[in-house]
């Protein structure tokens, strides 16, 4: 029996229901795929369907509308497969069981995948409404957007004729998304020669951050535990000769590190006046940070003697050097936005082998050009130590566009439909729209809206009811008002 057959919108909720019933979760995206492939040729609808599972649907314009602008709306198919320990499901081949409490729509111990179905959905109900007005449709489904942007990256929009594009990937109603961040991954190298070496081994310990995510959480100012380890060793190495031999903070690029620790050799007769230095720059620090970093902490540990290899005083200077010296955190303000980062980059993993010192940075800009220009400084810094840096994972930014016919119909509407305005945003991280808007250079004239949910990519994961509602009416709204 079907869970949503008496919920409003119909139209819409028929079609997440059929598609929470198919098995799409990331790299399994085929039979889904075939589903909207079918829906177009059941409708006698124009499609395409490329090697990557990528999908669009073309319904032409309603009478009168067309010479209208046409415009794509645009989501993505796969979804996070997440359970909790008790769920029985299996993903690759089993539906979801969903249930309704109250007005929140929620799937037994899984997550939902209203991120991003409901976007299918509503693009579906839109190509197979009978009395709707409109301007030619394009529905855009890609895949693995949950994994990278897989689907995007591979998309092919030669197809494409419309350069207005509404995104539904949006988790919070009233909220219009303008523009989100380019990046790359940039991995700067700087060599280091060890030698044959002893003396004590001492271990400082950077600790106690709160960290965060880089695209989130980088207009916080938390604190970064690489850069603060390289300050430390710095700051010792005024007073005391040392010899690095491990340095390592973090693992991913785009988190905020929150600690890091280094070994390093020092001749027995200056152990306390290291240990002292530790302490003193430790109160400096919890000074610095005691607002967005109250628990940071520099520590100390004597190791004992040691007699074994560490990077030479050359290769010791040259590490700091670069630490001391590298770029973290915001580099830019967007003077289009209030309050948006556009241009930041974080150190998010250090690491020192046998042969070269590593540091990984995730870089983010809405502005290519300046995160070209921050990618240029990373190299300028490498190259002058001897160094090199080497990129990976680059996506184009969405830059905010000053003249937006969509995004001004779009207000219009909302402000009829909900009498306020709705909240203009951009967000420092990557989206689907940077990819497109890349490949379309720069003619995209984009908006990202969506429903209410919370818990996305969870077992928690709730879709609002009564927010589709009001959004399907929205969209409804929007595509009338584009004649």
């Amino acid at each position: 029996m079907s869970v949503l057959s008496n919920v409003e919108p119909k139209e819409v909720f028929d079609f997440f229901e059929q598609i929470c019933a198919i098995p799409h979760g990331s790299r399994n995206t085929k039979q889904i795929s075939d589903f909207l492939v079918k829906f177009a040729e059941d409708r006698d609808l124009e499609h395409y369907q490329d090697d990557a599972n990528n999908v669009i649907i073309i319904k032409e314009a309603t009478a009168g509308y067309e010479k209208s602008e046409p415009i794509i709306i645009q989501g993505h198919i796969d979804m996070v497969c997440e359970k909790t320990p008790e769920s029985d499901i299996d993903f690759t081949k089993d539906g979801l069981r969903l249930g309704i409490d109250g007005d929140w729509l929620y799937a037994d111990g899984t997550t939902l995948g209203g991120d991003d179905g409901i976007a299918v959905a509503m693009a579906l109900a839109v190509m197979d409404s009978k009395n709707l007005p409109h301007p030619r449709i394009e529905g855009v489904f890609t895949v693995d957007e949950e994994i990278g942007m897989l689907g995007a990256e591979v998309f092919d929009v030669s197809k494409l004729t419309a350069e207005k594009f509404l995104n539904i990937d949006s988790e919070d109603e009233g909220i219009f998304t303008v523009s989100c961040a380019g990046g790359v991954t940039a991995k700067a190298f700087v060599p280091v020669n060890r030698e044959a070496s002893k003396g004590t081994l001492c271990k400082i310990t950077v600790s106690g951050l709160l960290g965060g995510h880089s695209g989130q959480e980088i207009d916080k100012e938390h604190g970064s535990a690489n850069l603060i380890i390289g300050r430390a060793l710095y700051e010792i190495n005024k007073t005391v000769g040392f010899k690095l031999v491990t340095l390592a903070g973090g693992t991913a690029d785009n988190a905020i590190c929150k600690k890091s620790d280094a070994e390093i050799l020092v001749a027995d007769g200056d152990v306390a006046t290291v240990e002292k230095l530790v302490g003193e720059i430790d109160k400096t620090l919890k000074h610095e940070f005691k607002t967005p970093d109250p628990g940071v902490t520099l520590s100390f540990e004597n190791e004992g003697e040691c007699n074994g290899e560490a990077a030479d005083a050359e290769s010791t200077q040259r590490m700091i050097t670069y630490l001391m010296n590298s770029p973290q955190g915001i580099q830019n303000m967007s003077k289009d936005i209030e309050g948006l980062v556009e241009t930041s980059l974080n150190l998010g993993a250090l690491k020192l082998d046998d042969r070269e010192m590593s540091a990984m940075y995730a870089v983010r800009s809405a502005v290519a050009s300046r995160k070209n220009y921050l990618c240029d400084r990373l190299e300028s810094l490498a190259k002058v130590l001897g160094g090199r840096v080497e990129y990976s994972g680059e996506y184009p930014g969405w830059e905010y566009k000053q003249d937006s016919v969509l995004r001004d119909t779009c207000i219009a509407v909302y402000k009829k439909q909900y009498g306020e305005e709705p909240k203009i945003e951009a967000i420092h991280a990557g989206l689907e729209c940077g990819l497109f808007a890349g490949k379309m250079n720069g003619k995209l004239d984009a908006v990202s809206i969506g429903p209410d949910m919370t818990g996305v990519h969870t077992s928690e994961e709730r879709l609002s009811i009564p927010s589709v509602e009001r959004v399907w009416k929205f969209v409804c709204e929007v595509l009338k008002e584009s004649k």
